[in-house]
């Protein structure tokens, strides 16, 4: 990613809907630093926000009812979160939530792409999103696994006004000139049953590190570390429930 605050049309904010908030807490805490702190008004419910420092990085929810799964949900910044949820169904996507308002902090909404991957759109008032971006323990890249990229391709282009890079496995989005993701054919990678769907990646100092300490902490090594070609190296994890996560080696700055 490269920004390290929020910018309109990019990813803005990640959140995680858990069936065990306490021990995701303990686990992302344990695995990133992240200190969690629970919004206490009852209208909140369970709310949790991780922090860096004084840095809001990600959020950490109960899930609201029993047909929601255990995952990350990805949200991007939006100027008027009304008029872009109409062109999400212009374009060919689906409003399931929203929009509406979350206390004074900002708009949201849940809408699906028209190849069935779930994303979130902020309007920012007093909460702008992720204080922190694309550093270690901070969410770095987003990555859409889908199984039509042209589709879901035009369809981005046209709500956010993303530009694409595409080789001949894999495209990368930038906007305003900046890349923060891409996206990838799910293939015969994944079970059909796994819907498509958009990954986080958080940045680490060592991926090998993080995913010995996950899987100490309880989690999974999905996708064992690796470097990509002329990239970085990653490796794919899931918590202690399910949830799916990646991480990748935060560039040295300086």
């Amino acid at each position: 990613m490269e920004f390290d605050k929020p910018v309109t049309g990019g990813p803005c904010w990640t959140e995680l809907g858990t069936d065990d908030l306490e021990g995701a807490k303990r686990f992302y805490a344990e695995l990133f630093g992240w200190r969690p702190e629970t919004d206490p008004r009852q209208e909140a419910g369970g709310y949790t926000v991780a922090h860096l420092g004084d840095a809001a990085v990600a959020a950490l929810t109960p899930v609201y009812q029993e047909s929601q799964p255990v995952a990350w949900n990805v949200s991007f910044a939006v100027t008027d979160a009304d008029a872009t949820a109409r062109l999400v169904e212009e374009a060919g996507g689906t409003v399931v939530v929203g929009p509406m308002d979350v206390f004074d902090v900002g708009r949201f909404s849940v809408a699906l792409d028209p190849t069935g991957a779930a994303f979130q759109l902020w309007e920012a008032r007093a909460f702008p999103g992720a204080g922190l971006l694309n550093a270690p323990g901070a969410l770095g890249w987003v990555e859409l696994a889908t199984r039509d990229t042209g589709r879901a391709g035009n369809f981005y282009r046209t709500v956010f006004g993303w530009s694409a890079e595409s080789s001949e496995w894999y495209t990368e989005f930038a906007v305003g000139g900046q890349q923060f993701g891409g996206m990838a054919d799910m293939g015969d990678r994944f079970p059909p049953e796994v819907p498509p769907h958009w990954l986080p990646y958080f940045a680490v100092e060592d991926v090998d590190d993080t995913a010995e300490a996950a899987v100490a902490a309880g989690g999974v090594v999905r996708a064992e570390p690796m470097t990509v070609p002329d990239g970085p190296r990653i490796a794919v994890l899931t918590d202690p429930r399910g949830a799916v996560f990646g991480v990748f080696r935060a560039e040295e700055k300086g």
